[in-house]
């Protein structure tokens, strides 16, 4: 798989991170709160995520960006 980060949606963003484990918690406005054992992530839901945005959300989690592709 590629090491590029793909240009997405924040909903696609969620449920990718929803198939690796993540669980959505209630969210306020236009973010969505997902999370894994001790780790909490905030989610907006724009039409597009901006790629440093996804990479800090990725980082947090502890995902790769191929485990994230491969789960895409």
């Amino acid at each position: 798989m590629s090491k590029k980060l793909p240009v997405i949606s924040g909903k696609q963003t969620v449920r990718t991170l929803v198939k690796l484990g993540f669980t959505a918690r209630l969210g306020k406005g236009d973010h969505v709160v997902l999370q894994k054992n001790h780790v909490v992530l905030s989610v907006p839901l724009h039409k597009t995520l901006k790629k440093g945005t996804l990479r800090k959300i990725l980082k947090h989690a502890g995902i790769s960006v191929e485990e994230f592709n491969e789960a895409l």
